[in-house]
């Protein structure tokens, strides 16, 4: 499957999912690995991560990624909204819990991964200071400045994301152990859920899968890679063996396209 421009996205009928091209980012892998898991077809959209996307913003009124525009209705990018959309267009199999605990458990988990203040912002705001170094090609420090600019990057924001990484993997190792202390392989329940698949994507900005199963930039693979001991010590190695197993299962590979 080929990436089709914005500008013949418009016009074409079904799911369109514009997508970061050629990087492996966690919210749309995410979406894309819903929308295997369901059996949704989709057609990916072109957008250029750190870039000016004019005409993404001119057709969605947004320029990031990702964004899914299904028919005629406006483009959903939360990653709730995304699910949400999923669900109605497939319902099974479910990947929200019709257990209410269950399902308060499994939104409260996703969000400390996806949500703003969650796993993945703050990882993100902790790989834009090398990309803000003098060290960096200027078109990657003139990427990293627009960025920085979007998402709030400050020392102020630096300092927080540490601890907040931190108090997620350790609340996330430990629901793992737990489910396994029950005997379950899964988050929540016995059976995959959206929080499974979410944590698998954004494990790739705690430690991509190898080279050969995630191509991946030199610079943006030594970037995703934690090194800080700290961080380390707050993830229990459960939480790799779980993305492992969730690939092996129930994914396709990172970066088919």
């Amino acid at each position: 499957m080929d990436y089709i421009e914005v500008e013949q996205a418009v016009a074409r009928p079904g799911l369109r999912l514009a997508l970061s091209a050629g990087v492996p980012g966690p919210w749309g892998e995410s979406a894309k690995s819903i929308f295997h898991v369901k059996g949704i077809e989709y057609t990916p959209v072109r957008q250029l991560g750190g870039g000016e996307n004019d005409a993404l913003r001119s057709w969605t009124g947004r320029d990031n990624a990702p964004i899914a525009v299904y028919e005629n209705e406006p483009g959903r990018d939360g990653w709730a909204e995304i699910l949400d959309l999923a669900e109605r267009l497939a319902p099974e199999p479910r990947l929200i819990p019709t257990d209410l605990e269950q399902r308060i458990r499994m939104f409260g988990l996703a969000r400390e991964i996806c949500g703003p203040d969650g796993f993945g912002w703050h990882r993100r705001i902790l790989l834009l200071a090398p990309l803000l170094s003098d060290a960096v090609p200027e078109a990657a420090k003139a990427m990293g400045r627009r960025l920085a600019d979007k998402y709030g990057f400050s020392e102020d924001a630096v300092a927080t994301a540490k601890p907040r990484v931190i108090e997620i993997l350790q609340a996330l190792s430990g629901q793992l152990v737990q489910q396994r202390g029950l005997g379950s392989r899964y988050f929540i329940g016995d059976t995959l859920t959206a929080l499974d698949i979410y944590w698998a994507c954004f494990a790739a900005l705690f430690q991509p899968m190898s080279e050969e199963l995630c191509p991946m930039h030199p610079m943006l693979r030594t970037n995703y890679v934690v090194t800080d001991d700290e961080i380390l010590q707050a993830a229990n190695e459960i939480l790799l063996e779980h993305r492992d197993f969730i690939y092996e299962q129930h994914l396709e590979l990172p970066m088919r396209f």
